[in-house]
């Protein structure tokens, strides 16, 4: 799963014919343009979800789970290192 975060107005591209534009947002809500072909199928998870009542038909639907920030000791950190008015990053 790719995770990164953008500015508003950015987009994403899937393929040649699809694109997702962020369009900014508030809080824990974001608020998205799909530019997609017609025949392309979207729906919401929660529309799919309420679709099927069959309990093992809506455990094989497709989940997302929110997965916590790494932990600081695997983020990578740069060393600002200045020695006679010369300012020099180490990696």
């Amino acid at each position: 799963m790719l995770r990164m975060s953008v500015a508003a107005e950015e987009y994403l591209m899937i393929g040649d014919d699809i694109r997702l534009v962020f369009l900014g947002g508030t809080g824990k809500h974001m608020r998205i343009m799909i530019d997609a072909p017609k025949d392309v199928n979207i729906v919401r998870s929660t529309v799919l979800e309420k679709q099927f009542t069959d309990p093992e038909i809506r455990e094989k639907l497709p989940r997302y789970y929110a997965q916590e920030e790494h932990p600081e000791k695997y983020k990578k950190r740069s060393k600002v290192v200045i020695t006679r008015g010369n300012v020099s990053e180490v990696r």
